[in-house]
């Protein structure tokens, strides 16, 4: 299957300049496309997964893609879906977020590829020219009435009390340069992108064509977009209660990663399965028929969190989340479980943190964690067998000791089916 066809089977074609053209250009292997990234925080989150994916999937059937880092354009900011202006950000703030997720990016495609990506960056190519330069050999061929045309633009100028500065206007520019300069040295004719990014990528093939033809060679780029995600519930994708999904572990933990797509509703797992897995057609549609038939067993929530978390964060981190989704919601055994993944798991439970030689009885614990009221409840619970130290249930003179630690320094509490609490060691 050609590429493209494969990318509209997923439903990751939005907007496309010339759908035969863009086809023919990818029928046959070693073509040259790019995605851009500007640094707008050190961490990709799961929505840059779309085109990060995209970009994978172009090296998988053959292509050469790029991936750019905006050095450049991360200095002005981009207009398009924002109505305020960003906060300049500093060249230090850039650097380190470049470097950041120029790591994250490397990873990614040696896990998923089996060898690094193009990477380049756009401050390369435009640190060294001057205003002179960038009015003259580029502002020359940007009407000001077609770039008003743009959604980026016009939804701010049309306020008041918002409007776009000058800086912002010009972003588009700076990325219709970013195409043209991809094009003389790495004949890159395809950009892609979010649905948000049409108006910028179509100015840079506008712009590949008006200046090639004044070089005398008049040459023909293209764009394709792809959809900006929701969910079926109408809320924007890649949130969660405690904001954004994060691909950086220090951020996001692998646990919390693993659990957003588990969460995943049954209206949008088959949707997500497309755009987030390399799974096949066949595949997909035998985990469309569980959801159908079985929606109650997960199975296809589960795929699509294991597919994710392996390609993000590896094998080994996907066998510990499962082992402490087990032991948590199952059969298996919390002591056996990496007690990270455990804090993990546990960050909204209670918590109390105790120095070594003060750990107190179990009835004053569920007491400080406040899973019981009193001790007396607490003692009750005990006598009942409802209190579970590590998954395994408390006898009612159960005293604390060293082995009760996992890693020696969490505890796990429960009480009743789903009331966690966590101990800690200072």
């Amino acid at each position: 299957m050609n590429i493209f066809d494969e990318l509209k089977w997923r439903g990751l074609v939005n907007q496309v300049s010339d759908e035969e053209k863009v086809r023919g250009y990818l029928s046959e292997p070693g073509k040259a496309m790019y995605c851009g990234f500007d640094p707008t925080a050190e961490s990709l989150h799961v929505g840059n997964l779309v085109p990060l994916l995209c970009l994978a999937r172009m090296k998988k059937a053959g292509h050469n893609p790029i991936v750019l880092m905006g050095g450049a354009t991360g200095f002005i900011g981009d207009p398009s879906g924002k109505d305020k202006e960003r906060d300049l950000q500093t060249a230090e703030d850039l650097e380190y977020r470049i470097s950041k997720i120029t790591n994250q990016v490397r990873r990614f495609f040696e896990r998923v590829c089996g060898e690094r990506p193009d990477i380049v960056n756009n401050h390369e190519w435009t640190k060294t020219m001057s205003a002179i330069d960038l009015l003259r050999d580029v502002g020359k061929y940007f009407t000001i009435n077609w770039m008003l045309q743009k959604e980026s633009v016009r939804g701010r100028i049309e306020r008041d009390d918002v409007g776009i500065s000058y800086t912002e206007f010009s972003y588009m520019i700076l990325q219709g340069h970013d195409f043209y300069h991809l094009y003389k040295n790495k004949d890159c004719r395809l950009q892609l992108g979010g649905g948000d990014q049409w108006g910028n990528i179509t100015a840079g093939c506008e712009y590949i064509r008006r200046k090639t033809a004044a070089e005398g060679e008049s040459a023909e780029a293209f764009a394709l977009t792809f959809p900006l995600i929701t969910t079926a519930s109408g809320k924007k994708f890649g949130k969660s209660e405690k904001g954004a999904i994060y691909l950086n572990p220090e951020i996001t933990s692998p646990y919390a990663f693993y659990q957003f797509w588990v969460n995943a509703d049954d209206r949008d797992v088959i949707k997500f399965l497309k755009f987030f897995t390399f799974l096949t057609q066949e595949e997909i549609a035998e985990l469309e028929r569980a959801v159908e038939e079985e929606p109650h067993l997960r199975v296809a929530q589960r795929r699509l969190a294991e597919e994710t978390t392996r390609m993000i964060h590896g094998q080994r981190e996907l066998e510990r989340v499962q082992a402490a989704t087990a032991a948590l919601f199952g059969k298996g055994d919390i002591k056996s479980v990496d007690a990270g993944t455990l804090r993990s798991a546990l960050e909204s439970a209670p918590q109390r943190i105790y120095a070594p030689g003060d750990v107190p009885d179990i009835p004053q614990i569920l007491v400080d964690l406040e899973l019981a009221k009193s001790k007396g409840e607490a003692r009750k619970a005990l006598k009942a067998g409802g209190v579970y130290i590590n998954g395994e249930r408390a006898a009612e003179d159960h005293e604390v000791t060293e082995s009760d630690f996992v890693g020696g320094d969490l505890m796990v509490v429960r009480k009743g089916k789903k009331n966690y609490g966590m101990v800690l060691r200072s």
